[in-house]
């Protein structure tokens, strides 16, 4: 008798969820966080399977050590054209795509407020779409490029954070978010030359010693890669404070520099 009203209170649990489920989807129809067609109906509310195919589109070779496309027969070993002079502290460079057509869009609207769903939605989609290529890297921990609090504070979160996450989360590996910080406010990169972009990074990061960190292989997340100011100097920082090798994730490689 008692497995039996067990059973009964589980159906009509299941009812009564299935039906709130169907009364707000009425109320508020489900729609892609990005294009926001509708996706009423569909397996997966968050992103609509055009959007979906689109920002998963990218085939191209890329330079493993700076996630910049390259052309098929173009030898990469020490680098491409782009950073064969450059001076990384990362290893190499874990790319979703190009910085253009809907990932771009989507890069964009990460940069506002109600761009978090949209950033966990995204972050998911790529760790099933690239999930061999991040088992191979052999990551221990995961960590976002932080934000100043100021940037935070107008923003109202860091899409980075939210973005490594959801990484961290289906990757199933611990998300430190406090190991890393940034110690002040500097330009906006997107304005700066290249030059002036190092010069405004050098020494921003900091990151204590800790035991989780020492020796550890870090996967270090950010939304757009450019120059690597910004990465470099958060790896530096990273291995300074004791971690054997860092690797970096973007969700866009930018090739306007």
């Amino acid at each position: 008798m008692r497995s039996d009203a067990r059973l009964a209170s589980r159906t009509v649990t299941a009812g009564l969820r299935e039906l709130v489920a169907s009364l707000t989807d009425l109320v508020y129809p489900p729609v892609c966080f990005l294009c926001e067609t509708s996706t009423a109906g569909l397996e997966s509310h968050d992103l609509c399977p055009g959007c979906t195919q689109a920002l998963l589109a990218d085939t191209a070779n890329c330079c493993e050590r700076c996630g910049a496309t390259v052309g098929p027969h173009v030898s990469t070993d020490g680098g491409c054209l782009q950073c064969k002079d450059e001076s990384y502290q990362f290893e190499s460079v874990l790319r979703l795509g190009r910085y253009e057509g809907k990932l771009r869009e989507a890069v964009l609207k990460l940069k506002y407020a109600d761009g978090e769903s949209l950033a966990e939605a995204l972050a998911l989609r790529w760790a099933e779409h690239q999930r061999e290529r991040f088992h191979r890297l052999a990551i221990d921990v995961v960590m976002p490029v932080p934000l100043h609090w100021l940037r935070w504070w107008r923003r109202g979160y860091n899409q980075a954070e939210a973005l490594a996450r959801s990484l961290a989360w289906s990757l199933k590996k611990p998300c430190r978010t406090r190991w890393l910080w940034r110690r002040r406010h500097t330009p906006l990169q997107a304005r700066q030359t290249p030059s002036d972009r190092r010069k405004h990074m050098r020494g921003t990061f900091k990151a204590w010693p800790r035991a989780g960190l020492r020796g550890a292989r870090v996967l270090l997340v950010d939304d757009v890669f450019t120059t690597g100011s910004t990465c470099n100097d958060a790896a530096r920082a990273l291995k300074t404070a004791g971690a054997g090798a860092v690797v970096v994730a973007v969700l866009a490689r930018s090739e306007n520099r």
